[in-house]
């Protein structure tokens, strides 16, 4: 899968041989099968496949936890519900309770999710260029292209989950829009709701990517059809029974739905003018950082292919239209939205949903431009592979090490902390003010965790319960204030610990304290008979 360039020869085309001879290894990965699968897509699931036994085994063997996204997995993992809080949707935490259910609460059933939706983006991904009538190897540089792209090779891997879910299911829908335009059958308009429901319940803004993409078809006379057609009501009636449970979830809890609002950074005392500015000049870079080292990869292939931008070139087919068109829509949505609004913080990972597009275009773009398009195809899988298998081993050290900010929660020794909080009696329920505390559930599968966002929050408190924090002297008057809405305070004054952390880290422990909590009086006086939590929507019991 590596791309190395050769000694050139030394006579006339040397170099141009060379070159060829270098990506024979690419050219098998293009155009080859293993057993009755493409080549490119068989290494990509044995690389998935590797990362996901590597890490779920380092992090055993280093009595690692898992970063804040992750964390908030585990703590999700025992409901099934319509909604979840923070303002995320569910489906990834859908995917994530079905794997529990096979495979338990663990380290490898995080993993394993979070691949699986990778793996069903490169296959989506292929088959949609595929459905879409190009090459082989155009549909292997689409699908390695995405290793090109920082948030996919490797935040996706670090430490983001539901942003995971966006390149899955965009990648899906792309594939059921393909499939639409190609048979228009009643199942192919059925299967493209589902999909677009999936989109939107995998990330919210994956509406974008939906809306680009009608549009994107309706503005082509060859395409429009699809749309155009009686059956698509089947496709919107599909995408609505689908999102109806979640529509209904969100109407009822809106606090849980707009919990992070605030991450926009809207301002409503600030010039309307001053924030258009500052809104524009963040999207510009947002977009600038997704699409700079997939458009470097693509320009260096063309490079070393000696392709000319001066030179003739065939006329865009229908189907490379659509795919810039959807990307140029795409963006112009977001931006309208962003001025519209006054949006002053966007962060290149908001905008995967149109932007994964990005090196999808720029294979079609290339086959366009044969016989150096598909040389400069040819690089781009190489350097997607290169990237996927340099970055593999940095994913290895932050499972054992972590970095700064919020990943640092995964050294700390869990079990040690547990066996503080136990020290007392036994603990049925851990609450902080943050979503680190879900990890003490790979300690006790058990135990019921939670933090400030949780819908629910009352329902689901089982006593015994405790209190925890780290690195302050008093817990934040957020998880407080919830607490007291539950009708619970602290029983008692905080137990001052020393959390120890794993062996290597630059210092022994970390300062925290604990304190178990008690209802108050007047939920003492209402409180009904002991027994099960109800815990969950529609009935369900945490475990």
């Amino acid at each position: 899968m590596a791309f190395v360039l050769a000694e050139p020869a030394a006579t006339g085309t040397g170099d141009e041989n060379s070159l060829k001879y270098s990506m024979k290894w690419d050219e098998w990965l293009a155009e080859s099968r293993i057993g009755p699968f493409p080549a490119a897509i068989v290494m990509v699931a044995a690389y998935l496949a590797l990362q996901t036994v590597i890490l779920s085994i380092l992090a055993t063997w280093a009595g690692t936890g898992v970063g804040v996204d992750d964390a908030e997995q585990l703590i999700y993992l025992p409901y099934l519900w319509a909604g979840y809080g923070g303002s995320q949707p569910p489906l990834y935490t859908w995917i994530n309770w079905l794997a529990a259910q096979l495979f338990g609460t663990n380290i490898f059933t995080l993993k394993l999710v979070k691949y699986s939706v990778l793996f069903l983006a490169a296959c989506s991904v292929f088959a949609a260029m595929r459905r879409f009538g190009y090459t082989k190897a155009t549909a292997a540089a689409a699908m390695l292209g995405l290793f090109t792209i920082p948030q996919i090779a490797w935040e996706s891997q670090r430490a983001l989950s539901h942003s995971v879910a966006v390149v899955g299911f965009c990648a899906l829908l792309l594939l059921a829009m393909a499939n639409l335009i190609e048979r228009r059958s009643v199942i192919a308009y059925a299967l493209f709701g589902l999909a677009t429901a999936a989109a939107i319940l995998a990330k919210y803004n994956d509406v974008f990517l939906v809306l680009a993409l009608v549009a994107a078809v309706l503005s082509l006379r060859e395409l429009r059809g699809a749309i155009l057609d009686p059956k698509f009501a089947i496709s919107v009636a599909v995408a609505i029974l689908v999102l109806a449970p979640t529509t209904y979830w969100s109407l009822m809890h809106p606090a849980d739905l707009l919990a992070r609002g605030e991450k926009f950074g809207i301002d409503l005392q600030q010039r309307r003018m001053t924030a258009a500015a500052t809104g524009a000049g963040k999207f510009i870079m947002a977009t600038f950082n997704f699409a700079v080292l997939p458009v470097l990869v693509s320009a260096l292939a063309f490079a070393l292919t000696g392709f000319r931008f001066s030179e003739r070139h065939p006329k865009a087919p229908t189907r490379e239209v659509l795919l810039w068109r959807t990307l140029a829509l795409g963006l112009a949505m977001l931006a309208t939205l962003v001025l519209a609004t006054g949006v002053t913080e966007v962060k290149a990972r908001w905008l995967v949903p149109v932007l994964v597009i990005l090196p999808l275009a720029m294979a079609a773009y290339m086959e366009r431009l044969s016989p150096r398009g598909r040389d400069a195809q040819l690089l781009v899988i190489a350097a997607g592979a290169v990237i996927a298998v340099l970055l593999a081993p940095a994913t290895w050290y932050f499972q054992i090490n972590g970095t700064s900010g919020l990943s640092r929660m995964i050294r700390v020794d869990y079990p040690a902390l547990y066996r503080q909080l136990t020290a007392d009696g036994p603990v049925k329920t851990a609450i902080s003010d943050g979503a680190w505390v879900g990890n003490l559930r790979l300690v006790d599968e058990k135990l019921v965790a939670l933090d400030q966002e949780v819908p629910n929050f009352d329902r689901l408190v089982q006593e015994p319960a405790v209190l925890v924090w780290l690195d302050r002297d008093d817990p934040r008057p957020v998880i407080l204030e919830q607490l007291k809405k539950a009708g619970y305070e602290p029983d008692g004054q905080p137990r001052q610990i020393m959390v120890p952390l794993l062996p290597g880290t630059d210092r022994p422990a970390r300062p925290g304290a604990y304190i178990r909590l008690k209802k108050t009086a007047a939920e003492k006086a209402t409180a009904p008979d002991e027994g099960v939590s109800k815990g969950a929507e529609g009935g369900q019991e945490p475990d």
